[in-house]
């Protein structure tokens, strides 16, 4: 019996790995294999090339990039700028906006839609409409500042302008909040209706229910939100990639982000080992905030049903 039961175990250990074998092997291929690749070339010099020429240089690529190496410190500057504005604002934006939508109101759905459609909506199409509506000569915005009796010299330049460039990519930004927001909105339907009247009969207005229920029951989807948006702010890449033209940071470096000048490197310098190197340093940045973020929970996030 004994050895009966041991064979029909060996048999569904088996069978298991024969129907996970195709995510197995695809994991091992595309996912594992490459990213341990990527960590042995960090500590490497290598232009792409044939694997003959790849060279182990040790901790070289690092040193380079933490002490020597000014354009990192600039990529970073700019990044964190990019992201110190773009997150929060970003998180209560979309928070506000899930709010609005959460009306039981004739036509709701298509608003939601709406304000969703720009999540899905990207490429070539958006950058020439947000390029459009930035142009300092003939571009809405300023045509608009005109009207209301701003004088030329005091309109901004938008991205041809060092001062405003990283504030109209932040701008742009906002534009794909749809996705947050309908992460919001799945969350304001699950609060019990029966705190607001509570609170409501506490004698509070609507105010004082946004931030005594709204707030404290939405932490654990805002928690959730953050770490998604930084994440995202930290590797922005494509769309000032494509605004500014390709030129890799124009206006003087003041949209050099890190992943842009991480591209730069692998593509343009053909310094695999470096930009390897710079990926696995953004990877231990966005580690650390990551876990920065989810230590500081118990002091702010409050989940349904737990003592405190």
């Amino acid at each position: 019996m004994r050895r009966l039961v041991e064979h029909y175990n060996r048999r569904d250990v088996l069978d298991a790995f024969l129907f996970i074998s195709p995510w197995l092997l695809s994991f091992l291929l595309l996912t594992l294999g490459p990213l341990l690749f990527s960590l042995y070339l960090s500590f490497c010099h290598w232009d792409g090339g044939s694997l003959d020429r790849l060279n182990w240089v040790g901790l070289a690529n690092y040193k380079r990039l933490l002490f020597e190496d000014h354009r990192v410190r600039v990529s970073l500057y700019n990044t964190a700028y990019y992201s110190l504005i773009s997150v929060p604002v970003g998180v209560v934006l979309a928070l506000l906006l899930a709010m609005a939508l959460n009306q039981n109101v004739k036509g709701i759905i298509f608003f939601r839609t709406i304000f969703y459609l720009p999540k899905v909506v990207g490429g070539p199409a958006t950058v020439v409409l947000w390029a459009w509506l930035f142009n300092p000569a003939f571009g809405p915005l300023n045509t608009f500042l005109g009207m209301i009796g701003v004088p030329a010299e005091w309109r901004p330049g938008w991205l041809n302008s060092e001062v405003w460039s990283k504030p109209a990519l932040i701008i742009m930004s906002l534009w794909s909040i749809g996705g947050s927001m309908l992460i919001y909105l799945a969350g304001l339907q699950n609060v019990p209706r029966q705190l607001y009247e509570a609170a409501e009969i506490d004698g509070a207005g609507e105010v004082g229910k946004f931030f005594s229920v709204t707030v404290p029951m939405m932490t654990p989807t805002i928690f959730f939100n953050l770490v998604i948006s930084i994440i995202g702010s930290m590797q922005v890449f494509a769309q000032a990639y494509l605004m500014t033209n390709r030129t890799l940071g124009d206006p003087n470096e003041s949209t050099l982000f890190y992943m842009i000048y991480l591209f730069r490197k692998a593509f343009e310098d053909w310094e695999m080992g470096y930009a390897c190197a710079m990926a696995w340093l953004l990877f231990g940045i966005i580690l650390g905030l990551t876990l920065l973020v989810l230590e500081s929970t118990p002091f702010w996030v409050h989940y349904e049903g737990e003592k405190k």
